[in-house]
């Protein structure tokens, strides 16, 4: 079968690799009709996350059609129309006996190769994946618009973890593809405003498009002004931060109130510097969001329903074989790209 390798670091090449095989009974094999690129492979594109370790081949978030299934698998057919969770989980660790499956102790996350282990991806024609991280897809939902399950399950997780109450202003820190698909999100939840806080001129003009009150730039010294002014007075009870460096995180911290809650959920940096005595003396909550536990099935939902819109937020679909000009342009910042989607 033909695959996007990523065979050294900003290389990466289409390549005639094997088929792979079902090696566990409850495996199946899809053959992939979608696979949407992912902020994590971009920055892993370059060796900077230590998460993409060539050779490997990237990608998790995606969709197609069940071509085999093996001989335990008893709630999928060949024919079938899928999308899957990214992580697979082991199912017996404590963990996963908690039902906390997005922690489970031997994790593994499709198109990801670290020191602990090895897993190819979905930029290929076919991958193998766990029925138990497989979900049906809804009639009416298109392959592309599923490829979008994955990052929207990331930002409904977070939402999961500290939901506002109806009413409540929020802000989000970040108008990225995630960033963004929590203001979508929240919009379903909060009669609130929404603030977006963004660096970039497009990605403010696009949050409002989305659904943001207002989109402001974190670099504005009178941000907090501002906050207090669109929200009666006061700095918010709740804060997503989508990034995942020093600067939006403390940006974030900045903006909630004494005891509000900050949602971490971007990623792309090990370590930050954080501002302790803001957060201790200010008896702020800082709340981790790992990847998705569950939420598939209602991100499906909303998006069959036409409550969760995707499209305006696909940049280009493009097929597989034009990866590394893609990539290429999304490292590179260009033409305001947002989310493109790879057609094997």
């Amino acid at each position: 079968m033909k695959a996007l390798v990523l065979t050294e670091y900003k290389k990466l090449e289409m390549q005639e690799v094997p088929k792979p095989m079902i090696a566990s009974p409850t495996q199946v094999l899809v053959r992939i009709k979608a696979a949407a690129i992912c902020g994590s492979d971009v920055h892993g594109y370059d060796g900077s996350t230590g998460r993409r370790k060539p050779p490997v081949i990237m990608g998790h978030e995606g969709s197609g059609i069940i071509e085999e299934v093996g001989s335990m698998v008893s709630h999928f057919k060949v024919g079938d129309r899928v999308t899957f969770d990214s992580t697979i989980y082991c199912g017996t660790c404590s963990y996963c006996r908690e039902g906390l499956f997005n922690l489970c102790d031997n994790r593994r996350v499709l198109g990801v190769s670290c020191d602990e282990y090895k897993q190819d991806g979905i930029f290929a024609e076919y991958t193998l994946i766990e029925e138990r991280v497989l979900f049906h897809l809804p009639e009416g939902l298109d392959f592309v618009q599923a490829a979008m399950t994955e990052p929207a399950g990331v930002a409904a997780h977070a939402i999961s973890l500290s939901r506002p109450r109806l009413g409540d202003d929020v802000a989000v820190v970040g108008s990225g593809l995630i960033g963004l698909l929590l203001i979508k999100l929240l919009r379903t939840v909060t009669s609130g405003k929404i603030l977006a806080i963004e660096m970039d001129a497009n990605r403010r003009k696009k949050a409002l498009e989305v659904g943001a009150d207002a989109a402001l730039d974190p670099n504005d010294p009178e941000l907090p002004g501002h906050v207090k002014r669109l929200c009666g007075g006061d700095l918010l009870p709740l804060v997503y931060e989508a990034v995942g460096a020093s600067e939006p995180i403390n940006t974030a911290i900045s903006l909630v109130r004494k005891g509000g809650t900050v949602v971490l959920v971007g990623n792309i940096r090990p370590t930050i510097e954080l501002p302790l005595q803001s957060v201790v003396t200010r008896q702020i909550k800082l709340q981790g969001s790992c990847a998705i536990n569950g939420e598939y099935p209602a991100v499906l939902k909303l998006m069959a329903d036409g409550k969760l819109q995707i499209e305006d937020i696909i940049s280009k679909v493009a097929p597989l074989s034009e990866g590394p000009l893609w990539f290429e342009k999304l490292y590179n910042r260009e033409d305001n790209l947002l989310k493109v989607v790879l057609v094997p």
